[in-house]
């Protein structure tokens, strides 16, 4: 076998079987972009490799994966941030009309090109701690030709960047001004105008809304839900953040890929996560910035042995965080989270509420994407604050 490039003399996190699947003194071999070999050294085949690289002990995980951001938008909401430092709530300033609706007026307004240009330094900033792939939704057009506009801005980043992009229809994030307060009529509005173009152009990979009594009930979900299946989407759901509304269980009903905050779900949610393997997306940067008190279920996740992801949540208004690698040290000193929960948070888990299983771990006819980091254990990434090791990101086989 002539594997393309070859990485030698390094210790593995490879994410896979048990644990998080150390190897020392490990190899990594790709052809063609995808993992031909990953293990140790003792085990590997006779390679002739094209290139090979001595990574002199680094350590190798497999590119990261931020699951969940709303990362394109126009503007920014500063003052909404010292609004609530000055005592007023999330649920105040969005019923003031605040909150999600003012990033949609300055989206409106953006052009394309301004929109790409505004998203790239925070894609940047997340690539620069080792990330291959990231999730992006829309939501913050609420009208046919700005959800388009930011569907495509964001596949457009996939072009502009070495990434995997994913992106996510949240048309169902809130109520624009033009619906007058109807929430049933706009969601006819969705389910039978924007959602099957939106499916028809490919420019959506899952749908996704905001189940909340701020924003959609559990009823008007489940239409949006029925539409995205009859359409090809895959479903995902922000659930149980403010309030225990019956997200968890109505995203496992309808077989969402993720459910994602959780704040408030019980234990009947969770079981029927667990029942639909449905995976369980915390974000611990919108429960910090937001300074909430009422934890996600963590010890219930794992009885009933439910995924955990973990994800940045980078938006405007309640988590405006591009550090993954500071995602991890929140989700573990503000949830619990062990170094195995983080790191298989933002690796396995994270691909999986993507549903994708072609990336997440060092496995064999996986995508090669890699990040090779100076550290001298794991539990580093998660432990240091402000700091990033990165010592080389590696995308579909090549440096990037």
């Amino acid at each position: 076998m002539r594997p393309d490039r070859l990485w030698k003399n390094a210790r593995l996190a490879s994410m896979s079987g048990a644990g998080l699947g150390i190897v020392e003194n490990g190899v990594v071999a790709a052809q063609n972009g995808r993992i031909v070999y990953a293990g140790a050294r003792a085990d590997a085949p006779l390679f002739e490799a094209g290139g090979q690289i001595d990574c002199e002990g680094r350590w190798i995980t497999p590119g990261l994966v931020d699951c969940h951001t709303h990362l394109v938008y126009a503007g920014t909401r500063a003052h909404e941030f010292e609004q609530r430092l000055n005592g007023a709530s999330y649920e105040e300033i969005a019923r003031a009309g605040g909150g999600i609706l003012s990033t949609v007026k300055a989206t409106r307004v953006a052009s394309a090109q301004s929109l790409i240009e505004q998203s790239l330094p925070r894609l940047d900033a997340l690539l620069a701690e080792g990330l291959t792939t990231v999730e992006i939704k829309s939501g913050y057009g609420l009208c046919l030709a700005d959800e388009m506009k930011q569907l495509r801005a964001a596949q457009t980043l996939a072009e502009r960047r070495k990434v995997n992009v994913v992106t996510t229809f949240l048309g169902a994030h809130a109520l624009p001004p033009e619906a007058e307060g109807d929430k049933d009529k706009y969601i006819d509005f969705i389910c039978d105008e924007v959602l099957p173009q939106i499916a028809g152009e490919g420019l959506a990979d899952a749908a996704d809304a905001f189940c909340e009594n701020i924003a959609f009930s559990t009823e008007q979900t489940a239409r949006v839900f029925q539409t995205a299946k009859r359409h090809g989407l895959r479903m995902k759901l922000h659930a149980d953040q403010l309030s225990n509304s019956g997200g968890a269980a109505l995203a496992a009903k309808h077989g969402a890929i993720s459910a994602d905050h959780l704040e408030h779900t019980d234990e009947d949610g969770v079981a029927a996560m667990a029942g639909a393997g449905t995976v369980a997306v915390l974000l611990p940067g919108a429960f910090y910035f937001l300074r909430e008190t009422k934890l996600p279920p963590v010890d219930l996740l794992r009885k009933h042995e439910v995924p955990i992801a973990i994800a940045t949540d980078c938006n405007p208004g309640t988590s405006p965080l591009t550090s993954i690698l500071l995602c991890m040290n929140m989700a573990a000193t503000c949830f619990r989270l062990t170094v195995e929960e983080c790191l298989l948070g933002i690796t396995r888990n994270a691909a999986r509420a993507l549903g994708r299983d072609d990336i997440g771990t060092l496995e064999v006819a996986k995508q090669c994407d890699l990040a090779i980091w100076d550290i001298e254990e794991p539990a580093e990434l998660v432990y240091r604050m402000g700091f990033n090791p990165l010592h080389r990101r590696v995308w579909r086989g090549e440096d990037a």
